[in-house]
C-alpha cells in the first residue's frame, strides 16, 4: 500500500529522499515525455522556493521505501490571469502503472493545491485521459517561440 508525502521544504523533508533522488526517479519514469535531469532539478528547486517568488511542492508516492510516483507543482504567483499552479511533472513507476497510483497522485495534488492548475501534455500522451478524467480541459492552443 502506497503512502503519500508532500514536501514543501527540503529541510523538513519527512522522507529519506532528496532532490536528486526525486529528479532521478522522474528522469527514469517520464519516458519519452520527460526532460533533461537538469531541467527537472530546476523545477524541484522552484517548488522548494530556492529563488524569490518561487514555491510549490513535490508529492511522492512511496512503497517499500522506494518512490513509485511523483508530482512537481510550481506556483506561478499570478492568480487571476494565469493559473496559480503548474503541474510540471507527474510520473508513476512502470511496474506500478495500472494500479491507480496516477489517479491517487492526481487526487492528492488537487486536494493539496490552492487555486487553478495548468499543465502541458502532448496530444498522443496516454496520461491525457487521466487529466481529462479529473476535469482538465484544453482551453488554449499553446504557441511557443524558441530562441
Amino acid at each position: 500500500m502506497a503512502s503519500f508525502k508532500v514536501i514543501n521544504d527540503p529541510a523538513s523533508n519527512s522522507t529519506p529522499f532528496n532532490r536528486e533522488d526525486i529528479a532521478d526517479f522522474l528522469h527514469d519514469h517520464l519516458d519519452e515525455y520527460g526532460d533533461e535531469r537538469e531541467y527537472i532539478l530546476n523545477a524541484i528547486d522552484y517548488a522548494f522556493g530556492k529563488g524569490p517568488g518561487q514555491d510549490g511542492f513535490v508529492l511522492l508516492a512511496i512503497d517499500d521505501d522506494q518512490i513509485i510516483g511523483a508530482v512537481v507543482i510550481n506556483n506561478t504567483n499570478m492568480s487571476g490571469y494565469i493559473p496559480e499552479n503548474i503541474l510540471v511533472y507527474i510520473a508513476v513507476n512502470e511496474n506500478y502503472r495500472g494500479e491507480g497510483i496516477g489517479s491517487q497522485l492526481m487526487e492528492h495534488t488537487i486536494e493539496h493545491t490552492d487555486g487553478d492548475i495548468a499543465l502541458h501534455v502532448e496530444a498522443e500522451n496516454p496520461a491525457k485521459f487521466l487529466y481529462e478524467k479529473y476535469g482538465f480541459k484544453n482551453k488554449y492552443l499553446e504557441m511557443r517561440l524558441e530562441k
